[in-house]
């Protein structure tokens, strides 16, 4: 587990059960973790201290997701931040957009929360 050490992962949704859910299992896994409940938080903490990964819900106040994602694509500081969608918007239009603004993946509600695990780890495990 120590390769998980070091490493931030800022989760950006503005449903509280889903914030704890995915906040408790990060840091299970022994990641840090940083939360914000909409866009302008979101982008006020990747200036602070950039994350590793962002687990980053489409519909959330203050921005959306798709646009959240394209201002961190367009800041060559955060060219390492991977950026993973997490939305109830399922279908493949939807899927296309994130993927097309630079998502790193794509994973639409209710998902399981292991597959996020499996898939944070993946992105950030084996190229740290």
């Amino acid at each position: 587990m120590t390769e998980t050490m070091g490493r931030k992962v800022l989760i950006v949704d503005d449903e509280p059960n889903i914030v704890w859910s995915l906040e408790f299992l990060m840091k299970k896994e022994g990641y840090a973790v940083a939360t914000a409940a909409d866009g302008e938080d979101a982008l006020a903490q990747m200036r602070e201290a950039a994350p590793d990964l962002v687990l980053l819900d489409i519909n959330i106040p203050k921005g959306n997701g798709y646009a959240i994602c394209q201002a961190i694509r367009a800041n060559p500081a955060w060219s390492d931040v991977r950026v993973v969608m997490l939305t109830a918007k399922g279908r493949d239009v939807d899927r296309e957009k994130g993927l097309a603004v630079g998502a790193d993946d794509y994973v639409t509600k209710p998902f399981s929360t292991h597959e996020v695990v499996d898939l944070v780890r993946r992105l950030l495990g084996s190229d740290g």
